[in-house]
């Protein structure tokens, strides 16, 4: 790697973290306390499905169960450890991901990744940050989902939680679910690509670059691939729910006793439709939520991006969104001669790792 790569590693790193991780951790909690509510119905009905004695809406029927029930705090169950997991999901996805595409490119002896590489890049990064961070989803969906469980004791806090869950279960319960976990890092092989295509198409369409996206461009392109991802990779989202929570209801109901069985059990007994059981409610979720989060992060990234002081030392191909009309003094090194529209498509994405993060997300 040369002196000039070197100097962006340490330099962006540093400046890159700052504003990614805030940025990204600030939009997600925006997100994530907008939409807790639709949160907890899915989860519920992931793990539980239907409620007894169904009729109307199932998103109307189970709110009015909750404020009944467990009243207005019932809806934001989950919601402290959905946002005390968010600083570190974004700070480790952000600094994989960015190491990644470094070494990538490396390799590849070049400024720019291709599609393939930035997915690889993605993965990498979705797989550390659900690794690192699945002990506090396994406390966020048992917290949501304690209420409909009578006969066992409620976890009092996230802390209590962990320690509980450590004590009784030991690390095995702290990274149940984690396969699935790992396998909807799917998610951003399908959502990324979709997204990019989304972004180029609309900023060549309007004459513009990606970087100047208007809000409502990034709110469609983050919607419509969102929604896409979610519907084709959901089924692993209950298989997720389910293998988290049964750990707190031993004597309770189905247990499973890994991912093959509880799949083969949740087809049995429920068929296809179990695999989808909260889709609905998801969907209405992460559309909100995408639209939030990317706008959200647009704002605040560019806010950060003119605040933080400028690093030394980019390379000229790996220019910084708010450069990309700035002259370079030296050739980019691609030789591709591409307008900064094409050639920075991939540098100012928003890459996603874990769905639940973004969406739970």
């Amino acid at each position: 790697m040369s002196g000039n790569d070197q100097t962006y590693g340490a330099g962006h790193n540093i400046r890159g973290l700052i504003s990614n991780a805030a940025a990204g951790a600030s939009a997600g909690a925006i997100a994530a306390t907008f939409v807790s509510p639709l949160d907890v119905i899915k989860t519920r009905l992931q793990v539980h499905g239907l409620p007894h004695g169904q009729k109307g809406s199932v998103i109307v029927t189970s709110l009015q169960n909750i404020v009944r029930n467990e009243g207005l705090r019932g809806m934001y169950r989950g919601l402290s450890p959905t946002i005390l997991a968010l600083l570190p999901n974004w700070a480790v996805y952000f600094t994989s991901y960015e190491q990644l595409k470094a070494l990538l490119r490396s390799y590849d002896s070049c400024n720019e990744l291709t599609t393939i590489g930035n997915i690889i890049a993605a993965a990498g990064a979705g797989v550390a940050t659900a690794i690192s961070t699945n002990p506090l989803w396994v406390v966020k969906t048992r917290l949501q989902t304690q209420g409909m469980r009578p006969g066992v004791v409620p976890y009092k806090s996230v802390l209590s939680a962990l320690t509980r869950i450590t004590h009784e279960e030991g690390i095995r319960g702290l990274y149940s679910g984690i396969v699935p976990s790992l396998a909807g890092v799917s998610h951003v092989a399908i959502q990324f690509p979709a997204y990019e295509k989304i972004k180029s198409y609309m900023a060549e369409k309007d004459n513009t670059t990606v970087d100047k996206l208007t809000p409502g461009s990034v709110a469609i392109a983050s919607s419509i691939s969102k929604v896409f991802a979610s519907v084709m990779t959901y089924p692993h989202e209950v298989i997720r729910s389910r293998l988290q929570e049964q750990g707190q209801a031993k004597n309770v109901g189905v247990q499973y006793a890994g991912v093959m069985d509880c799949t083969k059990k949740v087809f049995q007994k429920e068929g296809i439709a179990g695999f989808y059981r909260g889709c609905a409610t998801n969907l209405l979720r992460t559309t909100p939520s995408a639209v939030i989060t990317f706008t959200s992060y647009e704002m605040i990234h560019r806010f950060l991006e003119k605040t933080l002081p400028q690093d030394k030392g980019y390379p000229q191909g790996r220019s910084k969104p708010n450069e990309l009309t700035r002259p370079h003094p030296e050739a980019s090194g691609t030789g591709s001669g591409k307008p900064p529209s094409q050639s920075d498509t991939n540098s100012s994405s928003i890459p996603l790792g874990n769905k639940e993060q973004l969406t739970r997300h």
